[in-house]
Order: structure tokens, then C-alpha cells, then sequence
């Protein structure tokens, strides 16, 4: 067993105050707990090795205290600077006895080197959120691909970088794509994304969101999640999109939908959930109103085009917690006068739901992250009979995790007939 530091956290005197926060989670985390109970009695992840880099919040403890359980032996990280609950992290090191590298607020540097310490266990199975971990395994750390059983992905980002990699067939072992769980997307995008930016704008602004308009860039489940929480709140709400389906359907849900060029001259709050490069560019913060809100829900800031706006900054203030105000110089071409106007833009541009606010609620993350260690148990178990592929979440993983989440709610539904199973069964019946 290779021997690790111990952890590197902000301040272990924190810990307290994080265990009360894992407690609150796990309330609200009854799918999860019935794993960990599962894990306690088959110990299904005995001696596996598992690096996980995710979001470091009361939710991903609890998800660690079920890997524990299934004695697993665990390194987490964080997948973004700006997310780690410092206290959280501190709990678990110092109550739940697991290596944590993890600082909210840590610069670029520091974040890969926790990465690469993480991956000194030797890893038999990664768990990602973004990639960045495979992404290490597939560029400088190769040696160790050899022992990866396989891996799990959380988010479309994510996804869509490991599809490029078994595309080029460049992919070393199996990857269990969590994000494109039903019981995933079809929640924790939606419902987990929408409520959650909502309300790290909030936190970070105080602003109003009725009678503002809100550009949400990209339609996806998280957008559509967002469009769906600001529209709640009485603001105007315009898509922009690439996809003619995604655009069509936002229209179908009531959205005006509009191009980022027309967008940027009377947006009052820009939103991105594209999961791609520069979805706002210099030639749209160009034309913004004074005043304007710039913030994105998707895995990597690059959605935003910082650097081109740092060029036509004259200066950037820290005005509020998470909030960077840029002073762009302004010409009036009738009047030949120069003056200025404001740009605020949230959380650096990295995921403003948990650089300002907790990330997604309990109850969403119970269904994300028993997708996590049910497809953990399915690689330990399975991995010999798998390819270097992408795999969806195995289909009766899915339903079993949606059956628990609705036992966990006191819902119970009906079930089909014999008649009914032999009519589905048939091709005879008719009109």
C-alpha cells in the first residue's frame, strides 16, 4: 500500500463545525445511507483503491463515508479551486480518518499537485468531476493506467472529453459516464443546477431577479434548469443556442431565443451552461450594458472569454465576496467623449453555484452519488469483462436507484398486470 500524506486542508480546528454539515446532508441522503448500509454488509470494495476527484462539499462526505464502508481505501481532492468546504474537508480528515488535498481558494499549482498526490495511492478506480484526474492519468501519469480498473465521470464536461479520447481510441481503460444516468441529468442538472446558481447570484449580489432580463447560454439539462428557476422569479428569460433542437424546444417552453450578438446590448444577467470555449467573447462585453452580471454554472471558466476582458480593462476591483468588477472604457462616437462602464463578474467565472453558494441540495446529490458507488461496485465487479469504452450507467443500477429515492419519499407506483406484460410482450393485438 503506497503511503500518502496525511492531507493538506486549511485548518483542522474547522472540523466541528464540518462534521454538523455531513450530519445535516445525510439527512436528506436516504439512497446513499441504504448503500453504506449495503457496503457495511458485503464489503464490496474490499481493498480497492479509489482517487476520487470531486467537489469537496458535506454531500461528496457523505459519498466518501459509503466507499468507506464497502472498505475501500480513499484520497479525495478537489475538481475546482473554488468549491472545497474548507470545514468539510477538515472533518474528514479529522473524524472520518480519510486523506483530503483540498483549499478553497488554492491557485492553479496547488490544485494539480494535489491531483498528482491523490494518484500516488496507486488508484484502482478514479471517480471525476471534469476529467482532470483521467485527463493526468491519459498525459504525464501513463505508468500508472496499468492498474486502473476503471473510472467514473460526473459531468457532461467531463463526458464529452472522455468520448473525445475513445473517439481517437487513445482511451486506457473504462469509464462509467455517471452524468448520463436518468436518475443524474434528469435531476441533478436540472433541479440540482437550477436552484443552485440561482442561488449563488443571489448570495454573491443580492439582486433582484423579477422584471430583469436573464440571457441563458446553452440548453441543456442545466440550462434548462436555470431558465426554469429565473423564469419562477419573474425575470425575462432568453436562450441562446447552437443546437436547432435544444433552441426549438426552449422556444417550445415559453424562452424568446435570441444570439449572444443581439443578447449582450440588453442582457442584465448572463448565465453559461454550454460546457464549451468562450460562449461570451470580448465582442460581447464590448457592447454590454453598465452594471451588467457575468457568471457561469459550467465546469470550467473558460466559458468565459477573461482574458480578452482583462485587454479592454482599465481596472478590477474586489468589490463584494466573489464578485470582480471590470471598468471598461466606453467611446461616444457623436460626442467624441470617453467614459466608463462596469462589468461584474461572479466567482472568477468558475461554477458561481459553488464558488459563492453549497452547491446543489442533499436530496438531488443522494441520486448523483449513489450513481457513484453502485457504479464503483460495478467496476470492481465487472471491469475484466469491459472495453476501453464510455458506458452509460448500467439500466438496472438506474431504476433501482430511482425505486429507493421514491421508497425514501413514501411513493409507492403500480405495477403492470400479467395481462398488461403479455400485451407489451405482443405484436398480434391490434386496434
Amino acid at each position: 500500500m503506497p503511503i500518502l500524506p496525511q492531507h493538506d486542508v486549511k485548518d483542522l480546528n474547522l472540523a466541528k463545525k464540518g462534521k454538523l454539515k455531513i450530519e445535516w446532508a445525510d439527512r436528506e441522503m436516504k439512497v446513499v445511507a441504504l448503500i453504506r448500509e449495503h457496503f457495511k454488509k458485503t464489503k464490496a470494495l474490499s481493498g480497492i483503491r479509489i482517487a476520487a476527484c470531486l467537489h469537496v462539499t458535506s454531500e461528496t462526505a457523505n459519498l466518501m463515508r459509503a466507499l468507506t464502508a464497502g472498505g475501500a481505501k480513499l484520497v479525495l481532492c478537489a475538481s475546482n479551486p473554488l468549491s472545497t468546504q474548507d470545514d468539510v474537508a477538515a472533518s474528514l480528515v479529522k473524524d472520518y480518518k480519510i486523506p483530503v488535498f483540498a483549499i478553497k481558494g488554492e491557485n492553479r499549482k496547488t490544485y494539480y499537485r494535489h491531483l498528482q498526490t491523490a494518484l500516488t495511492l496507486r488508484p484502482q478506480i478514479t471517480m471525476d468531476d471534469g476529467a482532470d484526474l483521467v485527463s493526468l492519468l491519459h498525459s504525464k501519469r501513463k505508468d500508472l493506467a496499468k492498474n486502473i480498473l476503471g473510472s467514473t465521470e460526473e459531468t457532461t464536461t467531463g463526458v464529452i472529453r472522455l468520448k473525445a479520447l475513445e473517439k481517437q481510441r487513445k482511451l486506457l481503460f473504462p469509464i462509467i459516464a455517471v452524468n448520463e444516468a436518468k436518475t443524474k441529468h434528469f435531476f441533478d442538472n436540472r433541479y440540482g443546477t437550477g436552484q443552485s446558481t440561482v442561488d449563488g447570484i443571489m448570495r454573491a449580489t443580492n439582486t433582484l431577479f423579477a422584471g430583469k432580463n436573464v440571457i441563458v447560454l446553452g440548453y441543456g439539462w442545466c440550462g434548462k434548469g436555470v431558465a426554469l428557476r429565473a423564469s419562477g422569479l419573474g425575470a425575462n428569460v432568453f436562450v441562446c443556442e447552437v443546437d436547432p433542437i435544444k433552441a426549438l424546444e426552449a422556444r417550445m417552453d415559453g424562452y424568446e431565443v435570441t444570439t449572444i450578438d443581439k443578447a449582450a446590448k440588453f442582457g442584465d444577467i448572463f448565465i453559461t451552461v454550454t460546457g464549451n470555449l468562450h460562449a461570451i467573447r470580448i465582442e460581447h462585453f464590448r457592447v454590454m450594458k453598465d452594471g451588467v452580471i457575468v457568471c457561469n454554472s459550467g465546469h470550467f471558466n473558460v466559458e468565459l472569454d477573461l482574458d480578452g476582458l482583462k485587454k479592454i480593462t482599465k481596472r478590477i476591483r474586489r468589490i463584494r465576496d466573489f464578485v470582480e468588477e471590470y471598468l471598461i472604457k466606453t467611446q461616444n462616437s457623436k460626442l467624441k467623449t470617453q467614459n466608463y462602464k462596469r462589468i461584474y463578474v461572479l466567482g472568477e467565472g468558475r461554477l458561481i453555484n459553488l464558488a459563492a453558494a453549497e452547491g446543489h441540495p442533499a436530496d438531488v446529490m443522494d441520486m448523483s452519488f449513489a450513481n457513484q458507488a453502485l457504479s464503483c461496485e460495478f467496476l470492481a465487479r465487472e471491469s475484466k469483462n469491459l472495453e476501453k469504452k464510455v458506458y452509460s450507467v448500467p439500466d438496472d443500477i438506474d431504476k433501482e436507484i430511482a425505486r429507493l429515492k421514491l421508497k425514501s419519499m413514501g411513493i409507492k407506483i403500480d405495477k403492470l398486470t400479467p395481462e398488461q406484460k403479455k400485451y407489451l410482450a405482443s405484436w398480434e393485438a391490434g386496434t
